[in-house]
């Protein structure tokens, strides 16, 4: 398909948003970006832009269903929602795209997306992973964070502050939300899939991390074959991209080179 600067794509029933900077995959690597519990195409704000200007990439970013202008999905989320992303909506995506080349960025329940899709497919396509604030397995403080959140949403501004980049705010608020918070999400853990990602991995995490603690990054040093590299930003929390903008993108541009590099020497 040819590639409109922005609009959406169909995926069986979905109606996903979506924006592409730069070259198309058919004539450059691409950046496919995952985003946030709660985030969407708008909510990157200015970094794919400038994602693609340091790395000379094409750079597509998404809505996944339920998050920004794309199609509602039905509330309560499966509590595999992350899952079904990466096994279902994920490859459909990239093969519609005609994505040929290049690296998943996830942050969050992307990242989250992005380690179980490496994980569960020997997509070729995919020389390495960016891995921000990833969730491989639920912790207490971030389980009070969630909480937190919730409290905000009801109470405070926060569904004010998120309609503004979302149609419905209550299907993408409730459906991250409601899902973390079900009793049954404490057993939630995708450790075993990193045994499995035979790419290089860089993980970037805020050390001020209020949804997760540096325990996620030892668990991927330990679980995973593939070579990882560490990217700890002193202040920031949990979106490095927003908080240490410029130590972020400098990180994962030159991880996304050496990447490139290497499978330039290797072909």
């Amino acid at each position: 398909m040819t590639l409109s600067d922005s609009g959406f794509l169909d995926i069986e029933s979905q109606k996903l948003e979506y924006r592409m900077i730069g070259p198309r995959p058919d004539q450059a690597p691409t950046l496919v970006l995952l985003h946030e519990g709660l985030g969407c195409v708008g909510l990157w704000g200015d970094f794919p832009d400038k994602l693609q200007k340091a790395t000379g990439c094409g750079v597509y970013v998404y809505s996944r269903a339920g998050y920004g202008k794309s199609s509602p999905v039905a509330l309560p989320r499966p509590l595999s929602y992350m899952h079904d992303e990466a096994r279902e909506t994920l490859p459909r995506l990239l093969d519609a795209i005609g994505f040929q080349r290049g690296l998943l960025i996830g942050h969050s329940d992307g990242a989250s997306v992005a380690a179980i899709y490496a994980g569960s497919h020997q997509d070729h396509r995919v020389g390495g992973l960016v891995l921000m604030a990833p969730h491989f397995f639920t912790e207490d403080m971030g389980i009070a964070s969630i909480e937190e959140a919730r409290k905000a949403y009801e109470t405070g501004d926060l569904r004010q502050r998120l309609a503004r980049w979302h149609a419905d705010v209550d299907n993408a608020f409730k459906g991250w939300n409601g899902a973390w918070l079900d009793p049954d999400f404490r057993k939630w853990d995708i450790t075993e899939f990193l045994a499995y990602i035979r790419v290089p991995v860089l993980v970037v995490q805020g050390e001020d991390d209020q949804y997760g603690t540096v325990k996620q990054i030892g668990v991927a040093n330990q679980e995973c074959y593939c070579p990882v590299e560490v990217a700890l930003l002193p202040g920031a929390r949990h979106s490095p991209q927003r908080d240490a903008p410029e130590a972020a993108l400098q990180a994962i541009s030159e991880f996304v080179a050496r990447v490139l590099a290497s499978e330039t020497r290797a072909a």
